[in-house]
């Protein structure tokens, strides 16, 4: 099986691997899995106070196409806003990466990903408003 160039660039030289400290209330983490091929992506994002992406990182463990995915998924939410990076779309990540039929579960899985932060980050942002709001004892 041949990659694209595009594919082979961003497995080669990902963008924002590492991680963001996790109690931090302004950074939500995603972490998504697939049994069947072995791959899993922890996926980090950092919020400003307008609601904006500043930050976004990962770890992959998986095959190239995944690392590919996750990286180029942090690059494209970079800058968004949550509402933005909540409309990415795995097709956008399969496009770029000319990803081939059986790879296409590694855009799926970095699309989850993005989801799954944007959800912590917004359980947090919750769980922070209702400790604010709640009297204290």
């Amino acid at each position: 099986m041949s990659y694209s160039e595009s594919l082979l660039e961003y497995y080669k030289n990902p963008k924002n691997v590492g991680t963001l400290p996790k109690e931090d209330y302004n950074v939500g983490t995603g972490l998504v899995g697939a049994p069947s091929c072995g791959d899993v992506m922890k996926l980090q994002i950092k919020v400003d106070d307008n609601g904006r992406i500043i930050d976004a990182k990962f770890k992959t463990f998986g095959c190239g196409a995944a690392i590919a995915a996750s990286s180029l998924a942090t690059e494209l939410i970079k800058g968004k806003t949550i509402d933005e990076a909540q409309q990415l779309k795995n097709t956008v990540l399969v496009k770029e990466l000319s990803l081939p039929p059986v790879k296409i579960h590694c855009s799926l899985l970095a699309e989850d990903a993005v989801k799954a932060a944007i959800n912590d980050y917004n359980m947090k942002q919750a769980n922070k408003k209702d400790k604010l709001s709640s009297p204290s004892e």
